[in-house]
């Protein structure tokens, strides 16, 4: 017979070795959606060898969680607001009471946290996302790591307008005549593959840098933190390094930054149970 089952698509989605969806009209649906987050989470327990016995409950946040509306495997699964999670998670990391912090995620959302007060203050949709789809666009690269290969031997001076570029002089006591002027506002018709890396990867940072600066001072503190995959890009401590010292502020690259969001969660969990 012809119909929906709900407990029959969690099995197939949870047993599957391989999800084929063949479709022109939804390329990126539900059930596509779906059945990744039970691969990806099956990978996880199968590579470092945990049983689902051995696990007492899944939080699942960000927006594509919202899809996800049954246990996960027969497992607790709850929902935690993304934001909370970051904002706890960055806290922690950071060892600090109040601070800004910044997840560059696909894009970039930006958290104030002070004691147990989490405030969403927006973001910017420059993030992981526009790095990543600018770099497949222009170079054909994808993969992080090459990326960041290029960029090694790149020369920003082929790819973006400076103050020196437009004035002898330095405009202002925090512009010195390094600072960019406009990104990509200089781009050589000699500018390499590994210019336009270099280009790339200093227009999200300097994006992102940006925003938390002018997020920081709207609450007069220095220190923001740095979480989500891209905090792990060697250029990213470079390119937030000279942001920092031009406008005073204290950009932070805690051990494990990357997993920010995830520990946020798993800490709710804790505070919850804490608090029952």
């Amino acid at each position: 017979r012809l119909g929906f089952v709900p407990d029959l698509a969690r099995k197939i989605y949870a047993g599957s070795d391989m999800f084929l969806m063949p479709s022109k009209s939804e390329p990126c649906g539900l059930s596509q959606m779906i059945s990744s987050v039970y691969g990806a989470f099956g990978k996880f327990t199968s590579l470092h060898k945990i049983a689902l016995t051995d696990v007492e409950c899944v939080m699942v946040t960000g927006v594509g969680s919202s899809f996800i509306g049954d246990d996960l495997y027969g497992i607790p699964t709850h929902h935690v607001r993304e934001f909370d999670c970051i904002g706890l998670g960055g806290q922690y990391l950071a060892a600090l009471d109040e601070a800004i912090v910044v997840s560059m995620g696909t894009g970039t959302a930006i958290v104030h946290v002070k004691g147990d007060h989490i405030e969403y203050l927006g973001g910017t949709g420059v993030g992981g996302g526009t790095l990543f789809g600018l770099a497949e666009t222009i170079l054909g690269v994808r993969e992080m790591s090459n990326l960041e290969a290029l960029a090694e031997n790149g020369d920003i001076s082929k790819i973006d307008l400076r103050i020196s570029d437009i004035s002898k002089k330095n405009l202002s006591p925090t512009l010195d005549l390094d600072t960019t002027a406009s990104n990509f506002g200089k781009l050589s018709d000699l500018a390499t593959r590994e210019d336009l890396a270099l280009g790339i990867i200093n227009l999200v940072f300097e994006t992102i840098g940006m925003v938390s600066v002018f997020a920081a001072r709207n609450f007069n503190i220095k220190n923001v933190v740095l979480t989500g995959k891209l905090s792990s890009m060697k250029k990213a401590k470079h390119v937030f390094g000279v942001l920092g010292k031009m406008f005073g502020m204290n950009f932070l690259f805690p051990e494990k930054a990357r997993y920010g969001t995830v520990i946020g969660a798993a800490l709710l969990h804790f505070h919850k149970m804490r608090n029952a």
